[in-house]
Protein backbone atom coordinates (compact mmCIF):
# COMPACT_ATOMS: atom_id res chain seq x y z
CA UNK A 1 0.00 0.00 0.00
CA UNK A 2 1.26 3.51 -0.83
CA UNK A 3 2.18 6.38 1.39
CA UNK A 4 -0.60 8.58 2.71
CA UNK A 5 1.85 11.47 3.22
CA UNK A 6 2.38 13.85 0.29
CA UNK A 7 5.68 13.30 -1.47
CA UNK A 8 7.24 14.95 -4.52
CA UNK A 9 6.17 13.39 -7.82
CA UNK A 10 7.08 14.32 -11.38
CA UNK A 11 4.33 14.35 -14.00
CA UNK A 12 5.05 14.33 -17.73
CA UNK A 13 2.41 14.95 -20.35
CA UNK A 14 1.71 13.39 -23.75
CA UNK A 15 2.38 15.19 -27.03
CA UNK A 16 0.63 18.57 -27.18
CA UNK A 17 0.74 20.45 -30.51
CA UNK A 18 0.12 23.79 -28.79
CA UNK A 19 3.12 23.23 -26.51
CA UNK A 20 5.26 22.38 -29.57
CA UNK A 21 4.06 25.48 -31.42
CA UNK A 22 4.80 27.77 -28.49
CA UNK A 23 8.15 26.12 -27.79
CA UNK A 24 9.26 26.83 -31.38
CA UNK A 25 8.90 30.60 -30.81
CA UNK A 26 12.29 31.63 -29.39
CA UNK A 27 11.31 35.27 -28.79
CA UNK A 28 10.94 36.74 -25.32
CA UNK A 29 7.19 37.03 -25.88
CA UNK A 30 7.05 33.41 -27.03
CA UNK A 31 8.88 32.25 -23.91
CA UNK A 32 6.43 34.18 -21.72
CA UNK A 33 3.43 32.69 -23.56
CA UNK A 34 4.88 29.18 -23.16
CA UNK A 35 5.43 29.68 -19.42
CA UNK A 36 1.90 30.95 -18.98
CA UNK A 37 0.37 28.21 -21.14
CA UNK A 38 2.10 25.38 -19.27
CA UNK A 39 1.47 26.80 -15.83
CA UNK A 40 -2.24 27.21 -16.58
CA UNK A 41 -2.49 23.81 -18.27
CA UNK A 42 -0.90 22.02 -15.31
CA UNK A 43 -2.85 24.01 -12.70
CA UNK A 44 -6.14 23.28 -14.48
CA UNK A 45 -5.35 19.56 -14.73
CA UNK A 46 -4.64 19.34 -11.00
CA UNK A 47 -7.71 21.40 -10.07
CA UNK A 48 -9.93 19.18 -12.22
CA UNK A 49 -8.62 15.85 -10.91
CA UNK A 50 -7.61 16.43 -7.27
CA UNK A 51 -9.35 18.01 -4.29
CA UNK A 52 -8.29 21.61 -3.54
CA UNK A 53 -5.78 21.88 -0.72
CA UNK A 54 -4.63 18.24 -1.00
CA UNK A 55 -1.64 18.90 -3.26
CA UNK A 56 1.08 21.49 -3.82
CA UNK A 57 2.42 22.11 -7.30
CA UNK A 58 6.09 23.09 -7.07
CA UNK A 59 6.84 24.15 -10.65
CA UNK A 60 6.23 23.53 -14.33
CA UNK A 61 9.09 22.72 -16.68
CA UNK A 62 9.36 24.52 -19.99
CA UNK A 63 11.95 22.23 -21.56
CA UNK A 64 9.48 19.35 -21.29
CA UNK A 65 5.74 19.44 -20.82
CA UNK A 66 5.81 18.39 -17.18
CA UNK A 67 5.61 19.53 -13.58
CA UNK A 68 6.50 18.63 -10.02
CA UNK A 69 3.79 18.25 -7.40
CA UNK A 70 3.56 17.06 -3.81
CA UNK A 71 0.85 14.38 -3.71
CA UNK A 72 0.08 11.05 -2.03
CA UNK A 73 0.60 7.72 -3.77
CA UNK A 74 -3.18 7.40 -4.21
CA UNK A 75 -3.31 10.78 -5.93
CA UNK A 76 -0.41 9.71 -8.16
CA UNK A 77 -2.45 6.67 -9.21
CA UNK A 78 -5.37 8.95 -10.01
CA UNK A 79 -3.16 11.18 -12.17
CA UNK A 80 -1.74 8.17 -14.02
CA UNK A 81 -5.23 7.37 -15.31
CA UNK A 82 -5.90 10.87 -16.66
CA UNK A 83 -5.97 11.28 -20.43
CA UNK A 84 -2.97 13.30 -21.55
CA UNK A 85 -0.71 12.19 -18.70
CA UNK A 86 2.20 10.08 -19.95
CA UNK A 87 4.19 9.34 -16.77
CA UNK A 88 3.90 9.97 -13.02
CA UNK A 89 7.02 9.09 -11.01
CA UNK A 90 7.86 9.58 -7.36
CA UNK A 91 11.07 11.46 -6.63
CA UNK A 92 13.71 9.06 -5.35
CA UNK A 93 17.01 9.76 -3.68
CA UNK A 94 20.04 8.12 -5.21
CA UNK A 95 22.70 7.22 -2.71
Amino acid sequence: MGSKEPELHFVFMNFDPEYERLRADRSRQGAHELDLYLSNKHDNLLATVLQPGTYKKRFSWVIVDGFAVEITDDQAETLRSVQGVRVVEKNQEIR
